[in-house]
C-alpha cells in the first residue's frame, strides 16, 4: 500500500486535501470509531450518534465509489473493544496494511493531532499533514495576519477577510451599505407576543444505518446525558444541502433582526443549525456564504441579515479557528479570573428554579443544540458570574453540543464565554444581569425570581451575581474602558445595598461550590 489516508470524524469531505492524488489501486482510507473519543468528556448521546452515523454514511459512500476503507466500529459491549485510542487502533492496522505513508488533513483537535504524530513516529511511518482547505484562512495565514496585527480584535480580522475574499465589498474595498457591521440591528427582541409562526425545520428521518447507530449508543452509553428520541440530524451531504436551502428560503430574512432573541419551546427560530454540517465538513464555508449572497441578490434580503450571517461564518468561525491553533496547547491552561468553582449539577440535568437555565438545559438535553445567545448569555453568563472553573465549563460545552469540535468549542467557551484567556478572544467579560434575559426572552415569565431585584430571597441569581462579579473583580476590570460604565453604576449603589448583594451572592456562590 502506498498511502493510508486517515479520515477523522469531523473530516467527511470528498473534496478535502486528503484525497489529492488518491489512487484507489494503491491507496486506502482508514476510519475509526474510537472509544476514548466518546468518553474523554461525558458526551451527549446525540453527539455520539451524530458523529457515528455521519461517519458510517461517508464510509459507505467511499466504498460505493470503489475506495477501500479500513473501518473500526465500536462494539456494543465495551469489553469487546480491541483498542481504546487512535494510536492503538492505528498500530494494529499499520502492522496489517504496511503503508508507505500516512496522510491526514489537519485535525480539529490539538490533542488528536499530537496523538497521531506521536503514534506515526513510534510506528516508523511518515505522516503527512495536509492543509484543511475548508477554512478560508489557513493556520499559517492566520499566524501571519496575527503577527502583522498584534492585539487586534475579531472585527479587524473580519474586515480583512471581507476585502481578501471580495465579500460584501465594492470594487474599492468599501463595505456594502456603507457599514462593516450591522450588529446593532441584530438585537431585536420578540416582545410579549413572541415570534409568531415559525416554519418547522427540516426533519431527517433515520435510515437503517442511523437506526443501527442509535441502538448502539442507547445500549452502550446509557449513563451519558441527553435523549436520542426524535433524532433528526443531517448525517449526509444531501441532508446538509437541504438544511442550507431551508435556511436561505425560510430563516435568513429574519435572522439579522432576531438572532439574539430567545423563546420557550423554539430551539431553532431564524437560526440555520448549519454548524453541525459545517464542522463535520459535510458542507463548505464558502458554499454556504455563496448561497446566502446569491439569495440576497435574488430576493433583495435585508443587509443586516446577510451581513450578520456572513460575520458569523467568515469572521467569527475563521477567527476562533486561527486563535485556537496559534495559542494551543497553552491556551487551555489559562485562567485569567482565577475561577475555581465546580460546574453546578443542573448543567447536566436542568433541575434548577432558574427558569432560563432550566428551559435552555431541557432544550439542550433533547436536541444537543442551543443558539449562540443561549450559550453565551445564559449558560456561559451564569458560569462566569458564579466563578466556575473555565476548564470544567469548556469540557461540558464540548460534551453537550452536537456541533462541538475542540478548535471551535474551546475558544468560544473558554475565551469568549468565560474570559479565561484574559482578552485574546473577547475584549471584555460578557456578563449581564437578569434584566438582559428578561428583555431578550420570555424565560422570566413565571420564574420565581425577579430580574429587577439584586438582593433578598426573590432576587434573580443573575442580577445578584452580576453586581457581585463587578465587585469581586473591580481591580481587574478597572483598566478596561469597556467596563467603565458598569463599574460607575456599581459605585453609585449605596454601601448598604452593596453589602446586601454580597450577602445574597454568597448563598449562590456556596451552592456553586
Amino acid at each position: 500500500m502506498r498511502h493510508l489516508v486517515l479520515v477523522l470524524g469531523d473530516q467527511l469531505d470528498r473534496a478535502s486535501a486528503a484525497f489529492d492524488g488518491f489512487d484507489a489501486s494503491v491507496d486506502a482510507v482508514w476510519m475509526s470509531e474510537t472509544p476514548h473519543e466518546t468518553t474523554h468528556v461525558r458526551c451527549h448521546r446525540l453527539r455520539i450518534a451524530f458523529f457515528l452515523a455521519a461517519m458510517r454514511h461517508f464510509r459507505d459512500d467511499l466504498r460505493a465509489s470503489g475506495i477501500e476503507v479500513r473501518y473500526a466500529e465500536l462494539a456494543a459491549d465495551p469489553a469487546d473493544d480491541r483498542t481504546r485510542t487512535f494510536a492503538e487502533r492505528l498500530g494494529l492496522d499499520v502492522a496489517d496494511l504496511r503503508p508507505e505513508r500516512l496522510v491526514v488533513v489537519e485535525p480539529g483537535d490539538w490533542r488528536v493531532e499530537n496523538e497521531l504524530s506521536t503514534a506515526a513516529a513510534a510506528l516508523g511511518v511518515p505522516l503527512e499533514i495536509r492543509v484543511d482547505r475548508s477554512f478560508l484562512c489557513s493556520r499559517t495565514e492566520f499566524a501571519a495576519y496575527a503577527d502583522a496585527h498584534p492585539g487586534q480584535p475579531m472585527e479587524t480580522f473580519y474586515r480583512w477577510m471581507r476585502r481578501r475574499h471580495g465579500i460584501l465589498v465594492d470594487a474599492d474595498g468599501n463595505p456594502a451599505g456603507g457599514r462593516w457591521n450591522f450588529d446593532t440591528d441584530n438585537r431585536h427582541a420578540f416582545g410579549r407576543a413572541g415570534p409568531g409562526f415559525v416554519v418547522a425545520p427540516p426533519v431527517f428521518e433515520p435510515d437503517a444505518i442511523t437506526r443501527e447507530v442509535i441502538d448502539l449508543v442507547a445500549a452502550r452509553f446509557s449513563g451519558h446525558p441527553g435523549s436520542l428520541d426524535g433524532f433528526d440530524l443531517p448525517v449526509t451531504r444531501d441532508h446538509a444541502l437541504a438544511l442550507l436551502a431551508d435556511f436561505v428560503a425560510h430563516r435568513l430574512a429574519d435572522f439579522g433582526f432576531h438572532q439574539d432573541a430567545m423563546w420557550t419551546g423554539e430551539p431553532v427560530l431564524a437560526h440555520s443549525r448549519l454548524s453541525v454540517a459545517l464542522n463535520l465538513k459535510l458542507i463548505g464555508a464558502r458554499e454556504v456564504i455563496d448561497a446566502v449572497l446569491a439569495a440576497a441578490d435574488a430576493d433583495a434580503l435585508p443587509l443586516n441579515s446577510v451581513e450578520g450571517f456572513v460575520r458569523q461564518v467568515l469572521g467569527w468561525r475563521e477567527y476562533v479557528h486561527g486563535v485556537y491553533w496559534r495559542h494551543m496547547p497553552g491556551y487551555a491552561t489559562r485562567n485569567a479570573l482565577e475561577a475555581s468553582a465546580p460546574l453546578p449539577a443542573f448543567y447536566w440535568t436542568g433541575e434548577t428554579e432558574m427558569r432560563c437555565l432550566a428551559e435552555c438545559t431541557r432544550q439542550l438535553l433533547g436536541h444537543a443544540y442551543a443558539h449562540h445567545i443561549q450559550r453565551l448569555m445564559v449558560f456561559g453568563n451564569y458560569a462566569l458570574l458564579a466563578g466556575v472553573d473555565p476548564l470544567a465549563f469548556s469540557d461540558w460545552h464540548l460534551a453537550m453540543f452536537v456541533d462541538a469540535v475542540d478548535w471551535v468549542s474551546l475558544p468560544n467557551a473558554f475565551g469568549m464565554s468565560q474570559h479565561a484567556d484574559g482578552g485574546i478572544v473577547g475584549t471584555k467579560p460578557y456578563i449581564a444581569s437578569g434584566r438582559y434575559i428578561d428583555r431578550m426572552s420570555d424565560y422570566c415569565r413565571g420564574c420565581r425570581f425577579d430580574p429587577k431585584q439584586a438582593s433578598g430571597d426573590d432576587a434573580c441569581p443573575f442580577t445578584t451575581l452580576y453586581w457581585d462579579f463587578l465587585d469581586r473583580h473591580r481591580e481587574r476590570l478597572a483598566g478596561n474602558p469597556r467596563m467603565q460604565h458598569a463599574l460607575e453604576n456599581l459605585d453609585a449603589r449605596p454601601a448598604g445595598e452593596r453589602a446586601a448583594i454580597r450577602a445574597r451572592a454568597r448563598v449562590w456562590l456556596e451552592r456553586a461550590s
